[in-house]
């Protein structure tokens, strides 16, 4: 079986490959194009990438054997991973071999804000003698604001803890039982906003987290506070921090990581000697750069002679009779956790998904998965995958059950997501009809409706007058917002009812404000059906 290793991986990684006896390992001297790979994967069962070598549907094409795609790194940007999931090609990457070298790099960045240590460095470099201009401050006692509790913000925060900081965590998803094992408080943005000196970002960019750290959220900060970014350019804006920075607001800052890379030459936080800055060194260690190769090689390994997947990026492996059976829940289970994502109060210690009628002999796996990717997706973007999905939610504290129901409902098939917050619960129920197996919301907070799951969806609750609906589609022709179709349900003639409008485009905060102000109009919320999560 060959193996083409397509650009540059650690020695340990290549030899790795080289020393099982069923692989014929090629290692490309140069980073290939598109036309000169062609002819060369025609042969190839796995290729090994790092970030160069793009992986198009035209070479998974050119290489009808091909079954593995390893990215020895994080990010699979330049791999087609949809194209690879209609082959059946698996896309593996790996997602924790720069963990120490970012945290590392995290702390060391809030050492040198804390102690001046690259302008120090400087001034000495040129001859100077200046220990006034450098007096800086002890991390002992000090607050410290961690936006995202993951693989990387948990280290970072064992860090903090060992030189005696209070640590503060913001992350919708971790729960409190296990904030308490990590020894951390949490906390809502504003409060971490609110106490703390440094604040170090951890989350993936996503609709959600760009422009994050903007003008309004630094003007809630400490004055003085410092910032530090080693995760995704974009979630601080890089205009705002610097004006945040000139005013003094901002006592300091620390980037590895830009809205472009590399920045430009005239890039503003260059001239400021508040400012700290590393060339995207996340990563950038001999120990990270050989974790990864050895990594990717042993999961290549596992998968050509074992048939054992991990850390892969699109569907688990199911055959094409099952994979035609469970295709439409999948699609109704991403769809039902997205929803009810964005209807549910950030925290939530339990998610529980009931399996009605047909769908209670499908393979509930790969649904629960489907459900959790689009509930947890909302904030963590694409750190989650099918297959890390249910690590990722342990690791926040989520508990996950699985029911299969055999209660008699309207419908042969369905589906029910339930999240629960304390004593709240939101739940959605979906099923799927006709011969084309498409998807529908059936139940919403318990009540009937019929919903298309895709687009945008206006939800919200009012008294059931006359003239109501009219009076919402007049608003919505105002802003040139179309309504694709409606679900009304009322609990009596003039009482309350539940609306919920298929929405053509997403509609402006005016509008929403409007519809807000009718004494008759509750609960006005926009939820978003489709993936806007940039890939990283």
């Amino acid at each position: 079986m060959k193996v083409i290793v397509c650009d540059p991986v650690s020695p340990k990684g290549i030899e790795r490959l080289q020393q099982c006896p069923e692989l014929e390992v090629v290692v490309l001297s140069k980073r290939l194009s598109e036309p000169e790979l062609l002819p060369l994967v025609k042969d190839a069962v796995g290729l090994v990438v790092r970030s160069e070598t793009k992986i198009t549907r035209a070479v998974m094409e050119a290489a009808p054997l091909l079954k593995v795609v390893g990215r020895a790194g994080v990010g699979v940007d330049n791999v087609d991973t949809e194209a690879a999931t209609q082959r059946g090609v698996v896309v593996m990457n790996t997602p924790g071999g720069n963990t120490i070298s970012t945290a590392e790099l995290t702390f060391s960045m809030l050492m040198a804000l804390a102690r001046k240590i690259p302008q120090a460095h400087a001034s000495m470099k040129a001859g100077k003698w200046d220990r006034k201009s450098f007096s800086g401050m002890e991390l002992n006692g000090k607050t410290l604001g961690i936006l995202g509790m993951g693989r990387i913000g948990t280290e970072v925060a064992r860090r903090a803890l060992a030189f005696n900081m209070r640590v503060l965590a913001y992350d919708p998803y971790l729960s409190l039982s296990r904030a308490k094992a990590l020894q951390v408080e949490v906390v809502e943005l504003d409060e971490v906003f609110r106490q703390a000196d440094f604040i170090t970002v951890h989350m993936p960019l996503t609709d959600e987290t760009r422009n994050m750290i903007n003008a309004a959220a630094i003007a809630r900060m400490k004055p003085g506070v410092r910032l530090i970014n080693c995760a995704r350019g974009g979630i601080i804006n890089e205009k705002d921090l610097y004006e945040a920075l000139k005013s003094g607001h901002v006592g300091g800052a620390a980037l590895d990581v830009y809205e472009t890379e590399p920045p430009p030459a005239d890039f503003p936080l260059r001239e400021l000697e508040t400012v700290v800055l590393t060339p995207h060194l996340g990563a950038s260690t001999a120990e990270a750069q050989e974790n990864v190769g050895i990594e990717i090689a042993d999961q290549i390994i596992d998968f050509l002679v074992n048939g054992t997947i991990r850390n892969a990026v699109n569907m688990p492996s199911l055959d094409a009779k099952t994979y035609q059976a469970v295709r439409p829940y999948l699609l109704l289970g991403e769809k039902l956790g997205r929803l009810v994502a964005q209807l549910a109060p950030k925290r939530n210690d339990r998610l529980t998904i009931t399996f009605g009628g047909k769908a209670a002999d499908v393979p509930t796996d790969p649904v629960t998965r489907s459900v959790l990717v689009g509930f947890l997706a909302q904030t963590l973007g694409a750190e989650v995958n099918q297959v890390n999905v249910k690590s990722v939610a342990s690791s926040r504290g989520l508990l996950v059950e699985e029911i299969k129901s055999n209660e008699e409902t309207d419908y042969s098939e369905w589906l029910q997501v339930a999240v629960y917050s304390g004593d709240q619960e939101i739940s959605a129920g979906g099923t799927i009809l006709g011969k084309r197996h498409q998807p529908r919301i059936v139940r919403l907070f318990g009540q009937p409706v019929e919903i298309v799951p895709s687009g945008v969806l206006c939800l919200f609750n009012n008294k059931d007058r006359p003239g109501i609906v009219g009076y919402i589609g007049t608003l919505m022709s105002r802003y040139q917002v179309n309504i694709a179709s409606m679900s009304l349900h009322r609990d009596a003639a003039g009482g309350r009812a539940l609306t919920v409008l298929n929405l053509d485009s997403v509609p402006p905060d005016e509008l929403v404000a409007q519809i807000q102000k009718d004494p008759d109009i509750t609960n006005v919320r926009i939820v978003r059906l489709e993936n806007h999560n940039e890939n990283h």
